[in-house]
C-alpha cells in the first residue's frame, strides 16, 4: 500500500472513531460502583437528605467532589470518601454518571 493509501485508511478509521462511542464509557469507573449504595439510582431516593447523582451534570460533581475533598463542603462522610479519589477519577466518575440520565 502507498503512502498515501495508508493515510487515506487512517484518516477513514479516525472519523469512524467519532461516530462509534468508546466501550469504556458503558463501564463503571474505580469506585463507581460503591455511589449506589447511598445515592440511588435516578428516580428513587434512599434518604431525603442523600440526593440521586445519576445524570447530575459532570461540572457539578466535579465541583461537588472537590469541595468534599478539600473540606470547602462540609459533611460527614462525603469528605472522607472524596479524598480517596484523583483529579482524574473524579472526572471519569462525574462523567460517567452524567451520561446515566
Amino acid at each position: 500500500m502507498t503512502g498515501a493509501g495508508v493515510r487515506a485508511v487512517l484518516i477513514g478509521l479516525l472519523a469512524l472513531g467519532g461516530i462509534v462511542p468508546p466501550a469504556a464509557a458503558a463501564d463503571p469507573p474505580p469506585g463507581a460502583t460503591s455511589c449506589s449504595g447511598c445515592h440511588a439510582p435516578a428516580g428513587r431516593v434512599a434518604q431525603p437528605s442523600i440526593p440521586p447523582i445519576d445524570g447530575l451534570p459532570a461540572s457539578e460533581m466535579v465541583r461537588a467532589m472537590t469541595a468534599f475533598r478539600s473540606s470547602d463542603q462540609p459533611s460527614t462522610v462525603m469528605g472522607r470518601i472524596a479524598r480517596g479519589f484523583s483529579d482524574d477519577e473524579i472526572r471519569a466518575l462525574a462523567a460517567w454518571l452524567e451520561q446515566k440520565r
